[in-house]
């Protein structure tokens, strides 16, 4: 859920059931609680403490990304080419979270109300995640059009000319040219 923050032990077992009561299978990277989740995601999630999230989510089996919205994990599932189901729970993760949902147009939210005690239901989990992986949802199916547009975007951008390159080379031009002040 984020190097910093997490949410209460309640709404991760809420979590953990609506994934596995959704039938479809998961990876989850949960650093210190993977012991107790396992037990209640069973055969269907796959419960680990780390990985390297840029090569999961690279995969071609992987088909969305649950995310916090931390700017690394946008980055990477946009990179990726993922649709998103958001769970912000503070910072920035808000405002990405907004920008995947409202902006973007590549993913959902899962929880309506940031930053409100109330939980997200096993029930609403379970239904949200099989809608979002629901490959004939005609509404996931203009998602993942606008997630692999946006994928070739940030492609674009980080290729050799592009946005990314130019605008750091601007920048690093530009402090070259500041001789101590």
């Amino acid at each position: 859920m984020g190097s910093f923050l997490s949410v209460s032990t309640a709404q991760m077992d809420e979590i953990a059931t609506g994934l596995h009561d959704s039938g479809v299978r998961f990876l989850w990277v949960a650093r210190d609680e993977t012991h107790g989740l396992k037990e209640i995601c069973g055969h269907m999630g796959l419960v680990v403490p780390w990985c390297d999230q840029l090569r999961v989510l690279s995969h071609s089996s992987v088909g969305g990304f649950w995310s916090h919205c931390g700017w690394s994990s946008t980055r990477e599932g946009m990179l990726c080419g993922l649709p998103f189901l958001t769970f912000p729970i503070g910072y920035d993760q808000i405002l990405n979270s907004k920008f995947i949902v409202e902006d973007w147009k590549i993913g959902w939210r899962v929880k309506q109300d940031v930053g409100v005690d109330n939980l997200v239901t096993r029930g609403e989990i379970s239904g949200l995640v099989q809608k979002f992986m629901d490959l004939e949802c005609d509404e996931m199916k203009e998602i993942r059009t606008r997630a692999s547009e946006v994928q070739q975007i940030c492609k674009r951008a980080i290729a050799k000319g592009g946005s990314s390159e130019t605008s750091i080379n601007a920048f690093i031009k530009e402090l070259s040219n500041c001789h101590g002040y």
